[in-house]
């Protein structure tokens, strides 16, 4: 009995031992450069949760104690909230837009989505304390109609306009990436049964488009949440997000314990968003039912 020597392909030589440790020795500098300027960081910043001033949870008792720690951590988490929504009823139409214009007008509608990557985030939040000021340009256009002057900048209202202004492309391109890859004949397949415009848009289109609004809502809501220089430019003291409050324990008060039991709230607050939303989906995905999801 004879056997046949069969060549071994270029996806089962990548299987073997010897490919996996090669590739494993390419990882090294990425796994050296994550552990340096992340894990450390981290580890560390839990460890003086802990220990620093003294063993114990003196710090997050102090956290949970205090009612303004309370308020920052809710106001973070409603300031998130409301910047992500905001984003998405702005977003959506614009995307939409975006799959149903020509091409010319398509390219111009990327540029203007793109131009806040091409911008620095400060020279962005100090144009909006140009516009915002008291007697900026936005509170003298109210003031022509009547309407003014407004209290925008040092507020709340200040704060969730910049969030919206800088997050807005993060919401934007996952949209576009999702509703670019529908066929717009199932809305009119829809219609030719006799659904009206919006039942036909509303029943298919944007069950097939919840997969983009799923990523762009958690790009915007997890970046929100760890804000600093909007906040600190465009709100005011009373107004601050953990970010700045963290900031404050560390840089201004030298409490790096408390500073690194906000941190680390902020973290495990952060990872449960991730897997409470990775449930849902691979729950969606599991019994068809994104559209009840969400």
């Amino acid at each position: 009995m004879t056997t046949t020597n069969i060549p071994i392909g270029r996806a089962d030589r990548s299987k073997t031992p010897r490919a996996r440790f090669r590739a494993a020795l390419l990882l090294l500098p990425a796994y050296a450069l994550l552990l340096g300027i992340f894990a450390y960081p981290l580890i560390e910043s839990i460890m003086r949760s802990f220990t620093d001033p003294q063993p114990g949870i003196e710090n997050y008792n102090w956290v949970f104690s205090d009612a303004k720690n309370l308020e920052v951590i809710g106001r973070t988490f409603g300031n998130a909230a409301l910047a992500t929504i905001i984003c998405l009823l702005l977003a959506y139409p614009y995307a939409y837009l975006m799959t149903i214009v020509g091409k010319k007008a398509k390219i111009a509608l990327i540029v203007i989505a793109l131009v806040p990557f091409w911008t620095s985030l400060m020279i962005r939040t100090f144009a909006w304390i140009v516009l915002l000021q008291d007697s900026g340009v936005i509170n003298s256009l109210l003031q022509f109609f009547g309407v003014g002057p407004v209290q925008l900048i040092r507020t709340n209202t200040g704060v969730l306009i910049g969030l919206t202004q800088v997050l807005m492309p993060f919401m934007v391109l996952p949209l576009y990436a999702a509703m670019n890859g529908i066929d717009h004949r199932l809305v009119t397949a829809a219609r030719s049964l006799g659904a009206s415009p919006a039942t036909a848009f509303w029943r298919v289109f944007v069950p097939l488009s919840l997969p983009g609004v799923a990523a762009g809502s958690l790009l915007v809501f997890i970046q929100a949440l760890g804000f600093y220089v909007t906040p600190a430019l465009l709100g005011s003291p009373s107004d601050s997000m953990l970010a700045q409050a963290i900031y404050t324990q560390v840089s201004g008060l030298l409490e790096w314990g408390r500073g690194g039991a906000l941190g680390v709230i902020l973290l495990f607050c952060t990872l449960l968003v991730l897997l409470l939303v990775s449930f849902l989906s691979k729950l969606g995905a599991k019994r068809g039912m994104a559209v009840k999801l969400f």
